[in-house]
């Protein structure tokens, strides 16, 4: 396959407010196409400060063909680097997360100081110059503990969904948060596949019993949108009275997008009785029902605040059929397991979606396989969010391929 002109075909092929071709959830060299133009591109959500608050503390992880390393060093700075030792080129981290004095490559103990410089070569002889071998960086920045990176040699702007999401964060208090329980799941299902099934929930009420006891899905929002609906909008006049912006943001390009929503009626928590699963709150707001924050940023990342906790959800893709989803349930960091929060009750509700979810994407994959597969119609009522993910999806690698275009068919 002709991967460039092939995908930009394979693209040019799909109908408006349709799912995508078979070939561009499968093929191989539009995986390859993929990973070069977006998630080697991108900026790609890897982890939270408070995982690596210590100096030496580190945590990897796999984007695409780049192993990372993300470390705190002894000055209070987050780096990024290419696991990859400068001799080499095995894995200088070897694990998903540790603590280290000096980061040494386990091969030939070549020994690189927490801001990546190279202290020690053995055998490289007196003409050697260490100082021109220090790990590679890769791109970093932070905004409300939330840790992207970005692979690329020059790294696309990332200060407008800094500016934008920050005021929906902040009030939260991610800083004094910590990680109660962590889940990684692995999908086999591409990973455009996990995407279209978190933007809708047309599917929820036969399939997530467990979160549909406190979560509604608000078809005004689902796309873009939102304002004509009164009952969101009092939602967001109430939220925003206590000092949490609430109002839709969406990205101009359809990147990222912020807004809060109200659960089911006496809900104020992703628990099976709706009540909190966390003493205390994450918020200041004096506000008892903020409903959920909601926040995605393609293509790496969406995630959810209530008033007692907060998840993250990071998608990392592994191959053209499997995908990891890792998922961290936030806690204050001084809330107690088994005094301020039962860790069976904090996780049920999402560890039993994230299951349903997987099962769904994995039956997808399998059938969008066949042969036989024709891209159906989203629905005008239920699907605006799918829709509106294929439509960046494709924008996107069209815009990379050969140039901006207008396509999308969510204004």
């Amino acid at each position: 396959m002709n991967s460039k002109a092939s995908v930009v075909g394979l693209i040019n092929k799909r109908k408006a407010r349709h799912a995508l071709p078979r070939e561009l959830y499968i093929d191989p060299d539009v995986y390859r196409a993929d990973l070069e133009h977006i998630w080697h591109t991108d900026w790609v959500f890897a982890g939270h400060t408070f995982e690596i608050e210590k100096p030496g503390q580190y945590f990897t992880l796999q984007i695409g063909d780049y192993p990372v390393a993300v470390v705190m060093g002894k000055d209070g700075k987050v780096r990024a680097f290419h696991n990859a030792c400068r001799h080499r080129g095995a894995k200088v981290c070897e694990q998903a997360q540790g603590k280290v004095a000096k980061m040494v490559c386990p091969y030939h103990k070549w020994t690189f100081e927490l801001d990546g410089s190279l202290l020690f070569a053995g055998n490289m002889g007196s003409d050697f110059d260490k100082t021109q071998y220090g790990l590679k960086t890769v791109h970093c920045e932070i905004v409300h503990t939330y840790i992207y990176v970005c692979v690329a040699e020059t790294a696309p702007d990332f200060d407008s969904f800094r500016s934008s999401v920050s005021p929906f964060i902040a009030p939260h208090f991610l800083d004094n948060c910590k990680v109660a329980f962590e889940s990684n799941l692995i999908e086999k299902g591409n990973w455009k596949l996990v995407f279209e099934n978190n933007r809708e929930c047309f599917h929820c009420d036969g399939t997530h019993p467990e979160l549909m006891n406190s979560f509604v899905e608000n078809l005004s929002v689902a796309g873009v949108g939102g304002e004509d609906d009164p009952e969101l909008a009092m939602h967001w006049d109430r939220c925003e009275r206590a000092g949490m912006p609430s109002r839709l943001v969406m990205d101009p390009n359809g990147r990222f997008r912020m807004t809060r929503i109200p659960l089911s009626a006496g809900a104020v928590s992703y628990t099976m009785d709706g009540k909190p699963a966390v003493a205390g709150r994450l918020d200041q707001s004096g506000e008892e029902n903020i409903g959920a924050l909601l926040y995605f940023n393609y293509p790496s990342t969406w995630n959810h605040f209530l008033g007692d906790h907060a998840l993250s959800f990071r998608v990392l893709p592994i191959g053209p059929g499997e995908t990891l989803v890792t998922t961290k349930w936030l806690v204050p960091k001084t809330a107690v397991e088994g005094v301020d929060y039962d860790l069976d009750r904090l996780t049920k509700v999402w560890l039993a979606t994230n299951d349903q979810d997987r099962k769904l994407v994995e039956g997808t994959h399998a059938g969008v396989s066949s042969p036989t597969y024709e891209p159906g119609p989203f629905s005008d009522i239920a699907e605006n969010g799918v829709c509106q993910f294929d439509d960046w999806y494709c924008e996107t690698m069209l815009t990379r391929l050969q140039g901006p275009i207008a396509l999308r068919s969510v204004s």
